[in-house]
């Protein structure tokens, strides 16, 4: 890991989202709340919340980090077809929360392949990106 003992504890916050396209016929299954494992949105969001928290645990050498907030949105987009997932997450610490934002929006989006694979095998994750970081010694940093 990296020493950050030194460095001054702050207000960070990190925003990333991502995709997740798929036939017409699991996005309505989806938006009607018609799979067969139940709601997959609401799932998705608490699972989401729930990898912020646990970042440290999967990804090798980051920092466990209280968060102060987190949370994931999730949009429904018929033009992909698909869904849009977006996270947060907050902390007053020494370190930044990008990866517990990156790590929401994957397991997200996992749990939405994982609930809806039974009616499309073909779906694909992408677009998994970091959009903001506020906050730390770098400073604030938006995508274009």
């Amino acid at each position: 890991m990296v020493d950050v003992g030194a460095k001054a504890e702050t207000a960070r916050t990190a925003r990333a989202e991502g995709t997740i396209s798929m036939n017409r016929e699991a996005l309505d299954a989806i938006e009607r709340n018609a799979l067969a494992k139940g709601d997959a949105i609401s799932a998705a969001r608490i699972a989401g919340v729930m990898a912020a928290k646990r970042t440290s645990d999967l990804i090798p050498l980051c920092h466990p980090i209280g968060l102060t907030d987190a949370g994931v949105d999730i949009e429904i987009d018929r033009e992909l077809p698909g869904l849009r997932v977006s996270a947060w997450a907050s902390t007053h610490g020494r370190t930044g929360v990008e990866m517990e934002a990156l790590t929401a929006v994957s397991v997200a989006l996992l749990t939405i392949y994982d609930m809806a694979k039974a009616l499309d095998r073909r779906m694909e994750i992408s677009e998994v990106r970091l959009t903001e970081k506020l906050g730390g010694k770098s400073g604030d940093w938006k995508r274009d």
